[in-house]
């Protein structure tokens, strides 16, 4: 059984991969933590495995790079199938049976919980076959209230676990405290938005602000 975390957004371009990579400065002392992305579209534009690997400060053995890769920046179903592809669930079986198990996993989805995979799996069934609990990444300026809550029932509504919410950009006191009374849930983090952003800015923020109180602890120490 994997062990780990998923991470998602409320939305693309929210800031999923710098989370990712933030989880990766923060419980790097903890063991060994692989930073996954199984499916990359619009590789020629971003590649976040490689942005991962930069603002991480990620060795060789903490990036896992094998994944499916299309060109196109649109939903990953879309983006196979104009390739000329489909993304089947033996392809996706076999990533998964391929992941080494004595690590910890800090696996990146592709846009939000519900993005389509290919005719039949959504995002949401993806996480469900690995069984890590879910980081959802979350702007905090307004409307974010509804998209994070509307996220987390997605979630709970397939049995599967929220681990906690980050929240991206300005703080927001009262957006955090309606998304953790009415989604019950723990906001671990409320990363700013970083001008410029460099591998040390993020890896001091990561070291001294993301989850406090080691609320992903038990996900992803060994």
């Amino acid at each position: 059984m994997l062990k780990g975390i998923f991470v998602t957004g409320t939305d693309t371009g929210v800031g999923k991969t710098i989370a990712a990579a933030a989880v990766l400065h923060r419980y790097r002392p903890t063991g060994l933590v692989r930073y996954w992305k199984p499916i990359q579209t619009g590789i020629e534009q971003d590649d976040d495995t490689a942005t991962v690997r930069k603002l991480g400060e990620a060795a060789d053995d903490e990036i896992h790079p094998e994944g499916i890769r299309l060109e196109r920046p649109l939903s990953p179903h879309l983006a196979a199938r104009l390739a000329g592809r489909t993304i089947t669930a033996e392809q996706l079986e076999g990533l998964i049976d391929s992941l080494p198990t004595n690590v910890r996993w800090i696996v990146e989805g592709a846009g939000g919980a519900r993005v389509p995979i290919n005719n039949s799996w959504l995002t949401t069934d993806f996480m469900k076959r690995l069984g890590l609990p879910v980081l959802i990444v979350a702007r905090s300026t307004l409307g974010t209230i509804n998209h994070t809550l509307l996220t987390i029932e997605a979630l709970r509504t397939r049995s599967l676990q929220v681990a906690g919410v980050v929240m991206v950009g300005h703080s927001n006191t009262e957006n955090r405290a309606a998304i953790e009374r009415f989604g019950d849930v723990a906001v671990v983090g409320e990363m700013p938005w970083f001008d410029p952003i460099s591998p040390s800015s993020l890896g001091r923020w990561a070291r001294a602000d993301l989850d406090p109180n080691d609320r992903l602890r038990d996900f992803l120490a060994d």
